[in-house]
């Protein structure tokens, strides 16, 4: 079974530390470089994407007849999947999973350093403001009854839900498919910390406009590591000038984020960028769930992480 993983270097050993765990499974075919994937097609039983990999429409699925799984490393595969893939017959498995804890404890490390406004002090200390001046911050809180709004139960949505209850926050939590889901107001309007976790999908564009931001109270934080696509970005701005309320960004419409960019130079902001997955644990947990499905689908199994046409209009 000819195995093709298209996969930059430095990304391939991150998620196959252990190679030959791999080539257990098959005769492994490693592409550096995503355009040189054509070439490597020809004969590819089992295809491993990574980020950046191109879609697998009619041109390339006729240089692999052969193509029977298409296994991607990271979470989404509306970049790689058409209509054709399945209709040629090819399965769809992704890792999505492997990337909740780690997301959901970044959101998490962003809850807390928000609560505490360490962002305000980090800036104020580093921007050289005297002591008194640098003291100075809205008031803080604890994590232990905090009321936490968690907008989408997805599987990063549900392991922050776990996180946050953990250390006693009051979670309410805004998804159609959930259970006891409360209204988007009413959860913006009560919650201390709203974090964000929801697919991308049209219904859910600009879902955080300036209304919905103008119903959180005053000091409340906006955690945002799914897409940027859930925030009206220029609404999000103008609140966080007023100082009113604080955000934790992991994700933005531009990126890389322009060096000029004002949220770069607000106070009540922190940022990384988009690195919440980024973990040595993530990367390794991605990688096994891949090679457990592709042992799966050649031991005639069902996978455990398969994408049907049906389910794509629900994912982001």
């Amino acid at each position: 079974m000819r195995i093709t993983v298209s996969a930059s270097p430095a990304l391939r050993t991150q998620f196959f530390p252990d190679l030959d765990r791999l080539l257990a499974l098959g005769d492994v075919h490693l592409v550096d470089d995503h355009a040189d994937l054509p070439a490597a097609l020809p004969g590819t039983r089992v295809l491993v994407t990574s980020w950046g990999a191109p879609a697998l429409g009619r041109e390339l699925l006729d240089l692999a007849p052969e193509l029977r799984l298409l296994a991607h490393t990271g979470a989404t595969v509306k970049p790689f999947v058409t209509g054709e893939s399945w209709a040629r017959g090819v399965r769809v498995t992704q890792a999505g999973a492997g990337m909740a804890r780690s997301v959901a404890e970044a959101a998490l490390a962003f809850t807390l350093a928000s609560l505490y406004r360490l962002q305000r002090f980090d800036h104020a200390m580093r921007s050289g403001a005297e002591w008194a001046a640098a003291s100075e911050a809205p008031p803080r809180h604890e994590i232990l009854g905090c009321r936490i709004g968690v907008v989408g139960a997805s599987r990063t949505g549900r392991a922050y839900i776990e996180l946050v209850r953990a250390l006693g926050a009051e979670v309410a939590v805004h998804d159609p498919y959930y259970e006891g889901s409360v209204g988007l107001d009413e959860l913006l309007s009560t919650s201390m910390v709203v974090a964000l976790h929801a697919p991308v999908l049209p219904e859910t564009r600009h879902m955080i406009g300036a209304r919905e931001l103008a119903l959180m109270p005053d000091g409340a934080v906006l955690v945002n590591t799914a897409r940027s696509w859930l925030v009206d970005q220029e609404a999000l701005l103008a609140e966080l000038r007023t100082g009113r309320l604080d955000a934790a960004l992991d994700v933005f419409d531009e990126e890389p984020l322009p060096t000029d960019h004002p949220f770069r130079r607000l106070p009540n902001v922190l940022l990384t960028p988009h690195r919440a997955a980024g973990t040595v644990e993530c990367y390794r947990r991605l990688g096994d769930i891949v090679i457990g499905e592709i042992g799966r689908f050649a031991a005639g199994l069902p996978l455990e992480h398969e994408v049907t046409a049906e389910m794509l209009s629900r994912m982001g």
